[in-house]
C-alpha cells in the first residue's frame, strides 16, 4: 500500500509552536511540558493593561508549582506599543514583569499566529481573542480546558481556582 504525504497528518500539535519573545530569543512551548499554561494576548495601551500586575502575582504564586505565563503582544486591536524594545521597556519598567512575552504577532484572523489558529482547531471559536487580555489556560496534558474574558481578572477567584484545579 502507499501512503500519499497527503494522508499523513502534518499538523502541528501545541509543543511544535514557538514564539519569539521581545529580546528575538525562541519561545518554545515544547519547554513547557507538563506545565499549567496561561496565554494571555496582551497590549501596552489598553484599558485592561493595569492586568499586568496581576498576570505577574499570578505568576509569582504559582510558577514554582508548574504554572507558566505567557504573554502575547499584540496589535490585532490597535493598542500596540511600535517595537518590542518599546514593550519590553514599558512591561519592566512599569509592572516589573518577569514572565515571557513574546513579539508583537496577530491574534485573529487569516494572519494569526500559528498558537492561534492551533487552538482554534482545537477547541473553538471561543480561542478567538474578542480584545486585548483574552485568556486561555491549558493543563498539563497540552489541552485547552477553558477561556477567560479580557474582564476576568488574573486573580480572579474564578481562574485562580481552576489554575489550583490544574496543579
Amino acid at each position: 500500500m502507499i501512503i500519499s504525504e497527503n494522508s499523513i497528518s502534518m499538523e502541528k500539535n501545541l509543543y511544535d509552536i514557538t514564539f519569539k519573545d521581545l529580546s528575538d530569543n525562541s519561545i518554545k512551548i515544547s519547554d513547557y511540558k507538563d506545565k499549567v499554561i496561561l496565554v494571555v494576548n496582551v497590549a501596552s495601551r489598553c484599558g485592561f493593561t493595569k492586568q499586568y500586575e496581576g498576570l505577574q502575582s499570578t505568576w509569582d504564586k504559582y510558577k514554582d508549582e508548574g504554572l507558566v505565563i505567557i504573554g502575547i503582544s499584540s496589535n490585532s486591536f490597535n493598542q500596540e506599543l511600535d517595537t518590542s524594545k518599546e514593550v519590553k521597556d514599558f512591561c519592566e519598567s512599569k509592572f516589573g514583569i518577569t514572565f515571557p512575552i513574546s513579539e508583537t504577532v496577530d491574534v485573529k484572523g487569516e494572519n494569526a499566529h500559528e498558537f492561534y489558529k492551533w487552538a482554534l482547531k482545537s477547541y473553538g471559536k471561543s480561542t478567538i481573542p474578542k480584545w486585548n487580555f483574552y485568556k486561555i489556560l491549558i493543563n498539563r496534558d497540552g489541552k485547552i480546558v477553558e477561556t477567560f474574558s479580557s474582564m476576568t481578572r488574573p486573580t480572579s477567584n474564578n481562574l485562580l481556582k481552576k489554575i489550583e484545579e490544574l496543579l
